[in-house]
């Protein structure tokens, strides 16, 4: 919608991971030279952990982006998966017929796969992401298919990525076969103030933005305060605000611009909803649910409906906004057409 207004030629804080987008912050750069060292070792285990929305699926699509021909790899997002379900999803990824096989047959068919992939020159690779939500005897499970060997080497090599939580997991006194084929681990942290402003403007720019600064100074400032450098949360809260500039017609984006945003999604997104109880209020009443027939404080219906009242408002407002443009847009490719016909 607001990618002609702005000269963009696609979107560029989409929330899907996409690696064309991959912008290389500090920390970043260190999880991609990780993932790249461990593929040049061919063998042991890859672990990179963050929270949620700082970019892990997004270093592991750049890097199935860009690997070589002799490497098969294939990516799983795992539930909570037993040992045996695992076998059988890492079968599935690399197109092994699972239906109606026994773990040891699912097995068999599998180190049979990765032989031929020897055979050929070639190599399997397994990215397991969310990995913090696999249980000990799964993880282990994945240690046990590091056993296909051939010619000492490893013939399938995972990398896994997940949540904070997975470091304590791998930690456990039991895990310690496991850590010992850990070749290297790098935990992602949220983007510095500096690497914020960098984040946007470099997707900006890989969208087909050409014009001039737009955004000040303090409208970054303000975003990172928002958002805390988190990836996710920048691309969510950027796509509002360039919604926003395109339906008020702004040529720039200043600090008012981003906090009008600011309070229109802050509790929708990222902060849980606050209990407007006050300590003199008791929260069994106000909390408690309406019974049929029952009649809640005048003062809650009176929120209500002006809550209902702003948000139509605000709807109305920019579908108007939306359909000026629309008809602008219009008027000036028919004066174009009719300019184009008269030289004819």
């Amino acid at each position: 919608m607001y990618e002609h207004y702005y000269g963009l030629t696609s979107k560029p804080f989409q929330l899907t991971p996409d690696p064309s987008f991959f912008y290389g912050s500090k920390w970043h750069k260190r999880a991609m030279s990780y993932l790249q060292y461990g593929l040049s070792q061919a063998e042991g285990f890859i672990v990179i952990t963050g929270d949620i929305g700082t970019g892990k699926t997004t270093i592991a699509n750049s890097l199935l982006d860009q690997i070589q021909d002799d490497i098969v790899a294939a990516q799983i997002v795992t539930p909570k998966l037993t040992p045996d379900e695992l076998v059988k999803m890492v079968a599935s990824k690399f197109h092994i017929n699972v239906q109606g096989s026994t773990k040891s047959d699912i097995l068999n068919d599998l180190e049979a796969f990765l032989m031929s992939l020897h055979k050929q020159g070639k190599r399997a690779l397994l990215l397991v992401d969310e990995a913090q939500n696999l249980p000990l005897e799964t993880i282990e499970e994945l240690r046990m298919l590091s056993n296909f060997q051939a010619g000492g080497k490893p013939l399938l090599q995972s990398f896994l990525l997940g949540q904070e939580e997975l470091q304590p997991i791998l930690r456990a006194p039991n895990m310690e076969q496991f850590r010992q084929r850990i070749v290297a681990s790098c935990h992602l942290a949220p983007l510095t103030d500096v690497e914020c402003q960098a984040y946007i403007e470099y997707r900006m720019h890989h969208a087909g933005w050409s014009g001039d600064k737009l955004f000040s100074e303090a409208a970054y400032d303000r975003i990172f305060q928002f958002t805390h450098g988190v990836p996710r949360k920048i691309n969510t809260l950027m796509d509002r605000i360039l919604l926003y500039g395109f339906l008020e017609e702004l040529e720039t984006l200043d600090e008012n611009a981003v906090e009008n945003v600011i309070k229109e999604v802050s509790e929708e997104m990222f902060h849980p909803e606050k209990s407007h109880v006050t300590p003199s209020e008791p929260a069994s009443i106000l909390d408690a649910p309406v019974e049929q027939g029952q009649v809640k404080d005048v003062e809650y219906y009176k929120t209500m409906l002006t809550e209902l009242v702003d948000a139509l408002d605000n709807a109305i407002s920019q579908k108007i906004k939306l359909t000026r443009y629309i008809d602008r847009l219009l008027k000036k490719k028919y004066k174009t057409y009719i300019r184009l016909k008269s030289d004819d």
